[in-house]
């Protein structure tokens, strides 16, 4: 679809890279595949009802049996459980960290999986690079840590918020007004435009650079020695491919990690 919305209008004899000519199109599908009663399913929404069975499928057959010598695929899905577990809800959240990581788990798995449709073969569109994506998981932690700091602190969770003991009287109402907004407004805001500003930005690269390196040495025939440019972009959209499959994992790792230290400052604030 993206490779088709990006060529479409593309005359390799006259440009120099492809695009179509609003950039939008390569994030919003709004015409419905097909309908489940009134609501019309998307595209996107396919995809997003596409990582929870993928996610539960690849939880479900990698310990419906666990045996003592594991194969390949029950190895790699505890090693994700453990690292999740230990190495980012028990290691950031402390003694009460086991009790949150199939939250963190479930955050970690879906992200990796939305992520990795931007490399996927015929669909290369990550639905993280959606808002309201990110937008819903941070709401989500958000609604999470500040249960977790009320649970633990009860009304005195928001009260060490806007008047902080750990800072001099005279900056208390400063640091308060800060951390009220730096905390409850600003936290699950950041947390979801991290994620989609660099699924934007790799997905937009990758599309731009491998459609005008195809349809420029697809067109060696018509424009001779200039299909040269198309070389250069598809070596540089190859770089980027793999670049981006690292920064696909490190921001479901960052995002998890970051939900993580969320519900240990509100357990645990005078850490």
């Amino acid at each position: 679809m993206e490779l088709i919305l990006a060529s479409a209008e593309c005359d390799p004899a006259h440009d120099i890279i492809c695009a179509p000519s609003d950039v939008n199109e390569l994030f919003e599908f709004r015409e419905a595949i097909f309908s489940l009663g009134p609501f019309p399913i998307t595209r996107t929404v396919f995809l997003i009802l596409g990582i929870a069975v993928i996610v539960s499928a690849v939880l479900f057959f990698g310990l419906r049996k666990k045996a003592l010598v594991p194969g390949k695929f029950q190895t790699i899905v505890e090693s994700i459980i453990e690292f999740v577990r230990d190495g980012i809800a028990i290691e950031i959240i402390g003694e009460h960290g086991a009790k949150y990581a199939p939250w963190l788990l479930s955050i970690f798995l879906f992200v990796l999986v939305g992520n990795l449709y931007e490399v996927t073969p015929f669909i290369n569109f990550p639905v993280t690079s959606r808002m309201a994506l990110p937008l819903m998981l941070a709401v989500i932690t958000w609604v999470i840590f500040v249960i977790a700091g009320i649970k633990r602190q009860g009304l005195g969770y928001f009260l060490g918020i806007v008047w902080p003991k750990s800072v001099p009287m005279a900056l208390r109402p400063l640091v308060g007004l800060i951390e009220f907004f730096s905390i409850l407004l600003l936290r699950p805001l950041t947390l979801a435009i991290r994620l989609f500003a660099n699924l934007v930005a790799g997905h937009l690269m990758l599309t731009l650079l491998l459609v005008s390196g195809w349809v420029f040495i697809s067109s060696v025939g018509d424009i001779g020695a200039r299909a040269g440019i198309g070389v250069a972009w598809f070596t540089m959209g190859l770089g980027i491919y793999m670049f981006e499959i690292v920064v696909i994992m490190l921001q479901a790792y960052i995002f998890t990690l970051l939900s993580a230290v969320y519900v240990q400052t509100s357990l645990y604030p005078d850490h």
